[in-house]
């Protein structure tokens, strides 16, 4: 029997009759783990010598899961899946990962990711290219493509994830399974690796929406170490899935889901805008209002370039820590300058060194008032936009991207200015610390698509009922993903 391929709860219930113990899930998910790294490349590290922990109450007791390679975890690995953290064993544990062993959750890998969190593709870890278990040729999106690869494939029911633009999303969609990035502070970065302080997110990766409010019902808290943490402990996300969704009002943008702004539409965009349109008509019937708004084009437009700035500058300043003398395999040359060359030029990929440099360039004193300070007004402009339409609506409801995962040979797809906005609407909700989450809501030639909902901060409970509602009209919950042949 393929345990893993279940929900927690389901799980749980087995665990507690004694139909199955701790550790045959633990061997099972290992196993897993070794058949789905030699096809898809999805791990940084399996840790072979896991060990089953006590069963009790809690629902993800004694359940395997995995943890992105960018969480802080004691005593194992745990290098953003960048060569220049390659031997890094930490002394501590993430905050969110503390509260997972209070829960006697079992690690059993860390997944690979696109270098410390900077990439949308999945391509970029020192492991190599992440593949999508749906189809070898199409990539998974980052950067936490090993996780959503791992839970797409059956390895676990959820696997841990962060989200700094959509990297939890969007590899969520691409993959068939539900991606929940919550309010920016319900859960500690207390040991995320930081890359865009203001914008990143602890989050999880599953298979329905009720098990990711599960998972994160157990990571979140207040935590004295990360000051932008906050109370959230009358919020009970699982309780609150309830399914009653009658007076909701959702909204979706015109100058995004419009068929006619893009002109070189291929069929696979074509055809995921209709069936997004298709799937409004279902979420009426469950009695939320759906309504089309309009916002400023030309706002929208600079979105994706407002996002670029603010994260390499972010980047450039926390990562400027990674000289190779604290930490880090250590260059053999004569003085510390040419060590620290050394140690960066050969440790980090040609995307890293881009996304510096445009950090830096950003940063000089000369430089920052036209692009840095600019790109954080029309961030403001942005979240204020979306703050307005929260006083109307309980949520945004957008498609993801321009369809199923894009190709590894980029040749392939249709991406031009027109499709920018559509492909990365996801980073507005880190702009705003906004609750989103993604859901499946089809498939195109075999491939699965995506439906992202995003509402306002601290209304979490609130905006996964309503995925969870919508997931109930549709048969895509607790998919495994099947490749093409």
């Amino acid at each position: 029997m393929k345990y893993m391929e279940k929900g927690l709860l389901e799980l749980h219930e087995l665990l507690k009759s004694g139909q199955v113990t701790s550790k045959e899930l633990i061997k099972e998910s290992l196993e897993k783990s070794r058949e789905v790294e030699e096809k898809y490349n999805a791990f940084d590290l399996i840790i072979d010598e896991a060990a089953e922990k006590e069963v009790t109450d809690n629902i993800l007791s004694g359940i395997p899961y995995g943890v992105k390679a960018n969480y802080s975890t004691k005593d194992v690995l745990s290098t953003g899946s960048s060569n220049t953290l390659k031997d890094y064993v930490p002394f501590f544990d993430a905050t969110a990962i503390k509260n997972l062993n209070k829960a006697n959750a079992v690690m059993v890998n860390k997944t690979a990711m696109d270098e410390f969190g900077m990439g949308g593709t999945g391509t970029t870890a020192r492991t190599g290219t992440t593949l999508n278990p749906w189809d070898k040729k199409r990539m998974c999106a980052g950067s936490s493509s090993g996780s959503a690869c791992a839970v797409a494939s059956g390895v676990y029911p959820y696997a841990l994830g962060s989200d700094s633009g959509d990297s939890i999303r969007k590899p969520a969609a691409y993959c068939g399974i539900v991606g929940y990035k919550p309010t920016y502070g319900m859960i500690s970065r207390y040991g995320l690796f930081a890359y865009a302080s203001s914008l990143d997110h602890c989050g999880v990766l599953a298979r329905s929406v009720t098990d990711c409010a599960i998972v994160v019902d157990n990571m979140k808290g207040i935590d004295k170490n990360d000051m932008t943490t906050w109370d959230s402990s009358k919020i009970d996300l699982y309780k609150s899935l309830t399914g009653d969704v009658q007076g909701k009002k959702l909204c979706y943008i015109k100058e995004i889901c419009d068929l006619s702004n893009y002109p070189n539409a291929n069929d696979e965009l074509k055809t995921h805008l209709e069936n997004f349109y298709q799937v409004l008509e279902s979420v009426k019937k469950l009695g939320i209002e759906v309504e089309e708004v309009s916002v400023d084009k030309t706002l929208l437009d600079a979105e994706p370039s407002v996002y670029v700035i603010i994260a390499c500058a972010e980047a450039t300043s926390n990562m400027s820590n990674l000289t190779g003398i604290n930490f880090g395999p250590r260059s053999d040359k004569d003085n510390w300058m040419e060590m620290i060359k050394d140690y960066r030029t050969k440790g980090f990929s040609p995307l890293i060194k881009r996304r510096f440099v445009i950090g830096s360039y950003v940063l000089q004193k000369e430089n920052q008032e036209r692009y840095l300070k600019n790109a954080m007004r029309v961030r403001r402009l942005l979240v204020d936009t979306w703050k307005n339409l929260f006083k109307k609506y309980d949520g945004v409801i957008l498609p993801v991207g321009i369809g199923p995962a894009k190709h590894l040979d980029s040749k392939k797809d249709i991406l031009s200015k027109d499709t920018k906005v559509l492909d990365e609407h996801l980073q507005i909700g880190n702009f705003g610390g906004f609750p989103s989450i993604t859901i499946p809501d089809g498939f195109i030639d075999g491939l699965p698509v995506a439906l992202n909902i995003t509402g306002n901060c601290y209304d979490d409970a609130n905006v996964l009922n309503i995925a969870y509602a919508i997931e109930g009209t549709m048969n895509y919950k607790n998919q495994i993903a099947k490749e093409r042949i």
